[in-house]
């Protein structure tokens, strides 16, 4: 009797420095990869969210930049990493686009991945250089329409979604505008304001600034709703219906990253994005926050891809 109390007075003793010397996540610093350049909307959302996780738990996130191929390069080196929950990506529209854009990609879009969090949508602002002979969406499809191929909008590049967004409005008004496309949104924007392009879908983040300067004009926002930083401008769906384009942003894990570390990562980002304070930071740039669980952000993902295979379909967009 006494060696079985002993016996198990000893396995409780090794249970409990057992459970003391398990590390508690996160421990170490956090690599947060953004799959674009610094002072784009990507990194607009991530530097204060960074910021707040890390108040959270007293650990660096930090911050690495991997531009180039429309997040692919940014994508597989996640999908190369160590499942620990210690390398994360942010991934925006584009993630969910490149399966059908490109024609072979270093990773699998669904297997190679481990939803965490769809941190945040943005919606995109249909934007127009001054003299661009049109105002409001039915005035934009009706000279179009008696002007065919005249008007022109600026891209951030074949395949963007600031292009597909574009053809998407293109196919469901019958109108017809030539594709100019460029190097990034920067110099997409540029051209705008040169007024060398008739108009650009551009996110609000980038253009409201013009917008609000005076220098360019806003025809209409592509979200299910009015934006609250420009309610008198109405949705592109107010005048063609079911036409919805939301810019969205989401944080992923490599695949096989244990559950319990995907749902702590989750729970911080909800509680990071839930804050009066950053969620106010984040609306003044046009973000509507959401913070959802890692299950919710599969069936995201899974209905992108469906819904940007169509746009790359009627845009007929291909990238080698």
């Amino acid at each position: 009797m006494i060696r079985s109390l002993l016996a198990a007075a000893s396995l409780c003793v090794l249970s409990i420095g057992a459970a003391q010397a398990a590390p508690v996540y996160p421990d170490k610093p956090i690599t947060l990869l953004i799959p674009y350049p610094p002072g784009g909307s990507a990194d607009m959302l991530a530097r204060p969210l960074g910021a707040e996780l890390q108040k959270k738990w007293g650990q660096p996130v930090v911050l690495e930049y991997k531009p180039g191929a429309g997040g692919a390069i940014a994508s597989a080196q996640l999908a190369r990493a160590k499942p620990d929950g210690y390398t994360l990506l942010m991934v925006l529209a584009a993630h969910a686009i490149n399966p059908s854009l490109y024609p072979s990609l270093p990773y699998d879009t669904r297997k190679d991945f481990a939803p965490v969090s769809l941190v945040a949508t943005l919606p995109m602002l249909v934007a127009a250089p001054l003299n661009t002979p049109a105002n409001t969406v039915p005035e934009l499809i009706a000279y179009a329409k008696s002007h065919p191929g005249k008007l022109s909008f600026a891209s951030a590049g074949n395949g963007n979604t600031s292009h597909l967004a574009a053809e998407m409005f293109k196919h469901q008004t019958g109108i017809d505008m030539m594709h100019v496309p460029y190097k990034g949104s920067g110099p997409a924007v540029v051209a705008l304001l040169g007024g060398e392009v008739s108009l650009m879908f551009d996110s609000i983040s980038t253009s409201l600034p013009q917008v609000q300067a005076g220098k360019l004009k806003a025809i209409a926002v592509t979200g299910e709703r009015r934006s609250p930083l420009l309610p008198d401008v109405p949705t592109v769906a107010e005048s063609v219906p079911g036409f919805v384009v939301n810019g969205w942003y989401g944080v992923l894990a490599p695949a096989g990253t244990p559950p319990d570390v995907v749902n702590a990562l989750s729970r911080g980002i909800a509680d990071a994005v839930a804050l009066p304070a950053l969620k106010q930071q984040l609306a003044g740039y046009g973000y509507e926050t959401v913070g959802s669980t890692p299950a919710e952000f599969a069936v995201h993902i899974d209905h992108e891809l469906g819904a940007w295979k169509e746009a790359v379909e009627v845009s007929g967009a291909k990238l080698n």
